[in-house]
């Protein structure tokens, strides 16, 4: 199958733009190159998903956005116009609740398919799973093409690599790797445990999958440190942002974000860095971040990324009775036995391993991001001609501050782009709708060789 679309783009301008992943990045670039009349598009997404991605795409309704629905605006200049389209399909929620996730994906469906109405012909979603990039032609696994005058990737996140000592189950039936999948908590008994990877925000989101289909076995989670996320207020607290970007050392902003949280308390002390964490980390050296990464990660992520209250309060009580367990240590072995499988794993600060047996084990541990280690197709074979590379700390794909990709060689590419958590080894907080709608804001008005406009509007 060939897909008829080709570009009539004369040398040097960039009219028609190849958009790879239909996820919240890839949709909402879309939606603004429609709203500052910039190329015609192609958004390229396997079956009717656009929009939705991992994270919207959920049915649950108790799966709720980690953010307020006042900060969830597809855009930064329309800052309510979440709130009002909620306020229009009478929802009974307001700018301070937290709402279901899937309800989001609505309104980024419906968003999309408004500004398609507005720009009639301008933008094409053909079904598809992109394997490689001729040039600026994206090559489809059914054999179709794309030919375009630029490329974004917007693939949001890989799939969780093993964890470590679990190879040996990788390729049996009672381990999960992808949290995702169909079917990851399916067929499970009473009488069954689940050991999940990870305590993190995907660890809640499966758990609270078990309990919505009456799961009444036992849920235990591991991770080095066996920490849970931290719950929101349930009033926002107000945030004065600073007016000064904190500085390096890393050592220095430790100290002072303990003594702000000793003066106005934690959340507020967090949020107040908001408008400077892409500054601080782009300023650190290679050497601070690694520092950053090793020793600092885990509380960053607990404390940055919260849950709503709803969700924290189930989760306490989940652990509370007993039906959920959290673990602190690691996972170092693992083998095929009746039932399941038997992991050893080893607490934190010992050095024997225990053994554990569990009808299943999936991995919640969070995204791959190197992509020289990704078995994605489509990166790897990009990796492997040179087109693009792993960031310094292998946390993504490595770009200049534009979203233009950089080459083995270090040179930049002015016809492709990424955009998206895979650019967090740029930008590291690039994951929540805030900073990623202002990421692709910019991108949009580049390629529409309109960010030379003044003001947030055109």
């Amino acid at each position: 199958m060939t897909h008829p679309i080709v570009s009539d783009a004369v040398p040097g301008t960039i009219r028609h733009v190849a958009i790879i992943g239909a996820g919240f990045s890839g949709t909402l670039l879309a939606i603004n190159l429609l709203r500052h009349d910039g190329p015609t598009a192609t958004l390229i997404e396997r079956g009717d998903t656009a929009g939705l991605g991992v994270a919207y795409g959920t049915r649950q309704s108790d799966h709720l956005l980690n953010v307020r629905a006042a900060n969830m605006s597809a855009f930064p200049d329309r800052p309510d116009h979440f709130v009002a389209w909620l306020a229009g399909r009478d929802e009974a929620a307001g700018p301070g609740d937290f709402v279901p996730r899937a309800l989001y994906g609505v309104y980024l469906r419906e968003t999309l398919g408004a500004a398609q109405r507005a720009a009639p012909g301008r933008l094409t979603v053909v079904d598809g799973k992109a394997v490689g990039i001729d040039g600026e032609t994206v090559l489809l696994k059914d054999g179709g093409r794309v030919v375009a005058d630029a490329v974004v990737l917007a693939v949001g996140n890989l799939a969780p690599q093993v964890p470590p000592g679990l190879g040996g189950i990788a390729d049996d039936p009672a381990y999960v790797g992808n949290p995702w999948a169909t079917g990851a908590t399916a067929g499970l008994g009473d009488d069954d445990r689940v050991l999940l990877i990870g305590t993190g925000l995907t660890m809640v989101d499966v758990v609270l999958t078990l309990e919505a289909q009456g799961f009444g076995g036992q849920i235990v989670a591991l991770s080095r440190r066996g920490l849970l996320p931290h719950r929101h207020a349930l009033a926002a607290p107000a945030a004065q942002p600073l007016t000064e970007r904190p500085r390096p050392p890393l050592s220095a902003l430790v100290r002072s974000v303990r003594a702000r949280a000793a003066t106005i308390g934690w959340r507020r002390a967090i949020d107040e860095l908001r408008p400077f964490t892409q500054g601080i980390w782009t300023a650190a050296d290679p050497v601070e971040r690694r520092r950053f990464l090793r020793h600092l990660r885990p509380w960053w992520d607990i404390h940055r990324h919260r849950l709503a209250p709803a969700v924290a309060d189930r989760i306490d009580a989940m652990v509370a009775s007993g039906r959920l367990t959290l673990l602190a240590g690691k996972s170092c072995d693992a083998r095929r036995v009746d039932g399941g499988v038997e992991v050893a794993w080893r607490p934190r600060g010992e050095d024997a391993p225990r053994p554990m047996h569990a009808t299943r084990v999936i991995s919640c541990i969070g995204p791959q991001g190197d992509v020289a280690r990704t078995d994605d197709p489509l990166l790897s074979a990009l990796v492997a001609g040179g087109r693009i590379r792993p960031d310094s700390e292998h946390l993504g794909i490595d770009v200049e501050s534009s979203g233009r990709v950089l080459h083995a060689d270090g040179a930049s590419d002015d016809r492709l782009f990424a955009i998206g958590p895979m650019t967090r080894g740029a930008f590291w907080e690039i994951v929540a709708v805030p900073d990623l709608r202002r990421q692709v804001w910019d991108v949009a008005r580049y390629l529409s060789n309109a960010h030379w406009v003044g003001g947030e509007g055109l």
